[in-house]
């Protein structure tokens, strides 16, 4: 769900944004989130945004395209702990329309709004029968928009 938020609650105004629980299996030795679950907590949102934006997994099986992650950064501020209730919010900071899009990531707790990441994913367009870099689809340049400054 794509919505607005206020600008103390979230980072940027505009935001798409996901609802989860932290899950028993997301807990390491130390009681609180691995660090590797972040990184799929923001392919959640990343792949709910596209979807909001007309771009479904179907369509990128069917034009054998689609947006690979090629440098991560993440930004981890608090710790996440057994039922937790949080929301990741997602947008598009940069697009070139043709090969290249950049995503923003906040993960917040819910009860208190407090920020536990902030995430920065670069994304290059591929050909998933190659494997290799590949002109994004027109649907794509018109769906990967810059939604944030």
């Amino acid at each position: 769900m794509t919505r607005r938020a206020s600008a103390a609650a979230l980072d940027f105004p505009t935001a798409h944004v996901i609802g989860l629980q932290v899950q028993p299996a997301d807990v390491d030795a130390y009681e609180h989130v691995n660090n590797a679950v972040y990184l799929t907590w923001l392919d959640r949102a990343a792949w709910s945004h596209s979807a909001a934006l007309g771009v479904p997994l179907e369509r990128c099986l069917a034009l054998r395209r689609g947006m690979a992650a090629q440098r991560i950064e993440i930004d981890y501020l608090r710790a996440a702990v057994r039922g937790d209730r949080f929301e990741a919010a997602t947008w598009i900071v940069a697009a070139d329309g043709r090969l290249r899009a950049e995503r923003r990531f906040q993960i917040r707790r819910v009860p208190d709004g407090a920020t536990l990441a902030r995430a920065r994913v670069d994304y290059v367009c591929i050909n998933l029968d190659s494997g290799r870099a590949a002109r994004m689809p027109e649907m794509f340049a018109r769906a990967y928009i810059v939604t944030a400054p």
